[in-house]
């Protein structure tokens, strides 16, 4: 299973329970575990790629944050 797969895979379940995504993501233990998981995310790409992206990634785990978290 590719990296491909596994991203259709995660917006098919997001498309299918948004409305309890939403939910569940507005409380304020969901936005410390969102944060330090987007965190991870953006450390993790910014190693794969050497930093060479690193205002994108940083920009992208931002406007993530923003969709999901309350703060």
């Amino acid at each position: 299973m590719g990296i491909e797969d596994l991203a259709k895979q995660a917006g098919d379940f997001a498309k299918d329970n948004a409305d309890k995504i939403q939910e569940a993501l507005k409380s304020e233990q969901a936005e410390g575990i969102s944060d330090k998981v987007l965190d991870g995310a953006a450390d993790l790409a910014n190693k794969l790629t050497g930093g060479k992206f690193a205002d994108q990634i940083d920009g992208a785990r931002d406007a993530a944050d923003g969709a999901i978290g309350n703060e």
